[in-house]
């Protein structure tokens, strides 16, 4: 897992598939896909997508379809050539290009997984039922850590206040379904066919497992969940960096916590030995070791024993896979068909092997000369962003500078990374696809243990260079662009620069200003969690982004739904500041010149369209609910026409006024970085 502090992913990741995003016309702008019929001054996000929305139907094996999956899919179009040649080809035994091609052969071989039933998971089973006391459990737990979804996990980062250091956090997890409001939330018609759903699911696997009543296991699963669930955390306590910044030393838990054998469960885990560690959420982990105790052994056996067959669902047989599908695709996400078994194969061995992936991807799709251009656009947006602190008008002189340092040390990343991991520990067989993904979890989990206790590497990366997406560490300070976002919508090396700037240049804004956001915020230029602003500057801010909250909690994608303003805060921060940002940095590059008319746009308006078209998107309304639920990041059309509605360049840039539905008074915008 990645640290919850790396707050800047642009948007979650969806394992989905499509076409290529439409080819550029004009120097950017995707015009085809336009509605020529609604005005951007009444929907800017309608006005550069209507076309598009109207004529596209989401296709049967997603459950949300647009730009970020459209991108996703040509990456995924690009891994699957580099692994099924490797696949094809004679490989050095050992290699790291044997490795891909045998995993994502035997992923591939469902023939093979169908001959061997449940056969390749007995032992894992037996495991589980060989379980006589809560310190075998406890063992267990360790044990499975990386390879099986367990009652709370543990990661290995850099420390909140330490952050040249890393250490163990252990937080809440255990949950089948997405979120604790599944379960608490009683009269939510909508997560109540989920809850109904996953009861079905539950007693499926119950089956698979041997139970003989597997409908009464599933509701002992069930009853043990929400035991668990009403222990919890929200989605909103979860983004507060200093209430889930909680170092204890190791006896202390043992004291606080007596049901566990914290050590034996560390040790179990293959975790040095530690004098501390940090929970993330200290009143559901240790809730959730009183579980543990508390609950017999028997009902643990069966919750187990489904969440193994979960977690290998995609490598045992049909009648599981199908099972697995008609939960988490269907019920949970809406949607008709499954992903192709290439695009999960894919998937499955850029987690296993990601960088050994990306070594070959960057090699063939990332050449330097879109390097060195994304560098000075880097730079662009920093000078921007610099010269935006000293104008604010709502922060003293004294909290400027300790911002400006801030900004001074920002560490950019493009690209890929300089040094690629070492992938020669893990062990890949030719045929055995659950060995496999057995032994890459435990291997990736092994990888980050050792680092418990000893310095942080900064040269790092927490995402693949074929992941299209980007993120913001404020432990280290850094903004990282792995190649396969630098792409169109995003980033077109022959595109006009107004759009380059409303889509990558928004892009890289927003990543900036997640170190500038309620969470980033509250780290200091060296990633420290300490508060170095003076209180009336955060107050001043605090009381500018209540008005964000406001805003976004007005939205209501789905009838009774809204966006939640509390979870969505640092990415409406980021997208807001961002989209100010870049268009400032826009500015600076005409070095005061009028930019020539296109299409019969401004270089103003195409800033905006731009930004607008990057945002495409449809979801079915499962999904949605899912998102509304668990993601920090706000549907694409409010993120489109919510930052661009406080913008004043975007009222300049088309004009608004009294009457246009995206018109908002000069008075009335909320203005932030």
């Amino acid at each position: 897992m990645k640290s919850t502090f790396k707050l800047g992913a642009l948007a979650l990741m969806i394992q989905l598939a499509g076409a290529a995003f439409a080819a550029p016309h004009n120097h950017g702008l995707d015009l085809p896909n336009y509605d020529p019929a609604v005005r951007a001054q009444d929907d800017l996000f309608l006005a550069a997508n209507g076309g598009w929305l109207s004529r596209t139907e989401i296709p049967a094996d997603k459950s949300s379809f647009g730009t970020f999956v459209q991108l996703r899919d040509m990456s995924d179009a690009r891994v699957r050539a580099i692994v099924e040649e490797l696949a094809k080809g004679k490989q050095p035994a050992g290699s790291n290009e044997a490795k891909i091609g045998a995993y994502y052969a035997a992923y591939l071989d469902t023939a093979a997984i169908d001959r061997a039933g449940f056969k390749p998971v007995q032992p894992h089973l037996k495991a589980i039922d060989g379980l006589k006391s809560v310190a075998e459990l406890t063992r267990w737990v360790g044990q499975v850590q990386g390879e099986v979804a367990t009652p709370f996990a543990m990661y290995v980062d850099a420390d909140a206040k330490k952050p040249q250091e890393n250490r163990l956090t252990v937080y809440q997890a255990g949950l089948g379904l997405p979120d604790r409001d599944y379960y608490l939330l009683k009269d939510d018609a909508r997560m109540g066919e989920a809850r109904k759903a996953y009861l079905a699911y539950l007693q499926q696997l119950a089956g698979f497992a041997g139970e003989k009543n597997a409908a009464a296991a599933a509701q002992r699963i069930y009853a043990l969940e929400e035991k668990i669930a009403q222990l919890h955390w929200s989605t909103v306590e979860n983004r507060d960096p200093v209430k889930t910044y909680n170092p204890i030393s190791v006896a202390d838990l043992a004291q606080q916590a007596p049901e566990l054998d914290w050590a034996a469960l560390f040790q179990a885990a293959g975790l040095p030995t530690m004098e501390s560690v940090s929970l993330m959420q200290p009143s559901a982990v240790k809730g959730i070791a009183k579980l543990m105790a508390d609950v017999p052994l028997a009902d643990w056996k069966l919750y187990l024993k489904a969440r193994t067959l979960d977690s290998y669902a995609g490598v045992l047989p049909k009648a599981m896979r199908d099972a697995a599908f008609a939960f988490h695709g269907q019920a949970l996400s809406g949607q008709k068909a499954e992903l192709p078994r290439w695009q999960k194969g894919v998937a499955e061995v850029n987690g296993a092997l990601g960088e050994a992936i990306g070594q070959i991807y960057v090699a063939r799709h990332f050449p330097p000369e879109a390097k060195a251009r994304m560098e000075k656009l880097v730079a662009n947006l920093l000078a921007a962003y610099k010269d935006s602190i000293d104008g604010l008008s709502w922060m003293s002189p004294a909290t400027k500078l300790q911002a400006q340092d801030k900004l001074s040390k920002y560490m950019t990343k493009i690209g890929y990374p300089d040094t690629w991991r070492d992938y020669s520990r893990l062990v890949v067989k030719a045929g055995d696809a659950l060995g496999n993904n057995q032994r890459a979890g435990r291997a990736e989990w092994l990888r980050m243990a050792a680092k418990a206790g000893k310095p942080v590497d900064r040269k790092e990366w927490g995402m693949t260079p074929q992941t299209v997406n980007a993120y913001y560490n404020p432990s280290q300070n850094e903004i990282v662009f792995p190649a396969a976002i630098l792409q169109p919508p995003f980033f077109d090396m022959n595109a006009d620069d107004a759009v380059n700037y409303g889509a990558i240049g928004a892009v890289i804004g927003h990543e900036i200003s997640h170190g500038f956001d309620d969470q980033g915020s509250q780290f200091d230029g060296d990633g420290v969690l300490r508060n170095w602003w003076t209180q009336e500057d955060r107050q001043a801010f605090d009381a500018i982004t209540a008005k964000l909250v406001s805003q976004f909690d007005s939205y209501e994608p789905i009838p009774g739904k809204h966006v939640n303003g509390k979870l969505t805060l640092g990415e409406n921060i980021a997208d807001l500041s961002g989209l100010q940002i870049a268009y400032k940095a826009y500015q600076r590059s005409l070095a005061g010149q009028t930019a020539p008319a296109i299409g019969g746009y401004t270089g103003e308006q195409r800033f905006f369209l731009g930004w607008s078209q990057s945002w495409r998107v449809k979801a079915r309304e499962q999904r949605l609910l899912q998102l509304l639920v668990i993601d920090p990041h706000s549907p694409g059309e409010y993120r489109a026409n919510g930052a661009a509605i406080n913008h004043d360049g975007f009222h300049q840039a088309f004009g608004t006024k009294q009457g246009d539905k995206m018109f908002k008074s000069s008075e009335d915008r909320i203005r932030i970085w």
